[in-house]
């Protein structure tokens, strides 16, 4: 079974147009709660054991808005709170997957440089598709090092999560002889045990050719902020 990558990131005005109006209301003041986050961060709790009231309206997404809304959601309070790596760290470690999923969706959208690369590891070390749907997104895609790329690429065909969520795979996989090695041995060991080789498997052998010039699908993206 092959498992598709995230749906794209909606932005405000598109939720706007899918939200009834009591959602509507609470993601006004939650973001309103994140703006004010990021406008004074010295105001934080002091109780370390205390959670912003952005972070509790980031958990309770899904409840008032609709889990196929909730990456969406996410995504913008995090954008609005302008979240460091403390925080995206701490809600990463402690969320459920479905939070865990909408911090990497949102890392693109962060300045962050390649400090978020842990959280991708992590990520990528779990057999949980959508969490490695949503790992091999862009931030991974200019991020991570060939070394790496190439083995969240086979991760991505062991799992059977589709290449088409792995962004800048054209561009990178072009004249790989390397990732062209590991997907020979790949296929090799799956004939071996007498099972499939996946037609993904093929698809990024053809596009590791020098002379390759294909094009790999657009990654989900991070909807801008609101003027």
């Amino acid at each position: 079974m092959t498992h598709t990558p995230p749906s794209p990131l909606l932005s405000r005005k598109e939720l706007d147009t899918l939200l009834g109006g009591a959602a509507r209301a609470w993601l006004d003041e939650a973001l309103a709660e994140a703006a004010h986050a990021a406008a004074h961060p010295d105001t934080a709790p002091s109780d370390s054991y205390a959670v912003p009231p952005w972070e509790l309206r980031y958990a309770a997404a899904g409840r008032h808005c609709g889990l196929e809304h909730a990456d969406s959601v996410r995504a913008l309070l995090l954008v609005e709170s302008r979240a460091g790596l403390p925080a995206l760290t701490r809600i990463y470690e402690q969320g459920t997957a479905a939070e865990r999923r909408a911090v990497l969706l949102t890392l693109p959208a962060l300045e962050l440089g390649a400090t978020a690369l842990p959280l991708v590891a992590d990520a990528l070390r779990t057999n949980d598709t959508t969490l490695v749907a949503a790992a091999v997104g862009p931030y991974a895609g200019t991020h991570l090092d060939p070394h790496n790329w190439r083995h969240a690429v086979l991760k991505c065909l062991f799992t059977g999560v589709s290449v088409e969520a792995v962004a800048e795979l054209a561009r990178r996989s072009r004249g790989d002889a390397e990732l062209a090695r590991m997907l020979g041995d790949f296929a090799a060991e799956r004939i071996a045990a007498g099972r499939a080789v996946p037609a993904d498997l093929h698809r990024v052998l053809a596009l590791t050719a020098p002379g390759a010039n294909a094009t790999a699908p657009s990654a989900p993206t991070v909807p801008p902020e609101e003027s």
